[in-house]
């Protein structure tokens, strides 16, 4: 396994784990808690969470393509965790809009504190653990050698 997939998966990892938590923290929120049997509501956090890491995985991906570097997080941790934490806001801001108002795939409760109609719940997980995982990544990566930037191709 070479050194950047094990930093990937590492970065995923941690971003199951933390996603997962937050999913069970925030499920009062939700009118799932209510209105679905267990099995409904375990298979609506195993998905939400998997999609989580996928918006971790894609973070990740575009502020190393921004930085230009492999190992943002312990190179350039305020440009990288900036742009990773704001493509992560977008991206849920959209996700929430569109399945709570236009598809319907889930619905908040009336306890669920809304910006602009917007979940407030979700928006801090995209504050909140981003950080975390800046705040942990670079702690385990910080003593290790960093490779060079992204080669030349992927800079285009």
């Amino acid at each position: 396994m070479t050194r950047i997939t094990k930093v990937v998966l590492d970065w995923v990892a941690l971003s199951l784990a933390l996603n997962l938590l937050w999913e069970i923290a925030q499920l009062p929120l939700y009118t799932i808690v209510r209105t679905e049997p267990f099995p409904r509501i375990a298979y609506a956090v195993l998905h939400c969470t998997a999609g989580d890491a996928l918006i971790a995985l894609a973070s990740f991906v575009v502020a190393g393509l921004s930085t230009r570097h492999l190992y943002w997080p312990v190179t350039h941790p305020l440009t990288g965790g900036g742009i990773s934490t704001a493509f992560g806001l977008l991206y849920t801001a959209f996700s929430e809009w569109h399945n709570v108002y236009e598809i319907g795939a889930w619905t908040y409760s009336e306890s669920m504190p809304l910006v602009f109609g917007i979940g407030v719940a979700p928006l801090l997980q995209w504050l909140v653990i981003p950080l975390a995982l800046l705040v942990v990544f670079r702690r385990r990566w910080r003593g290790e050698a960093v490779s060079p930037r992204f080669p030349a191709s992927a800079q285009r």
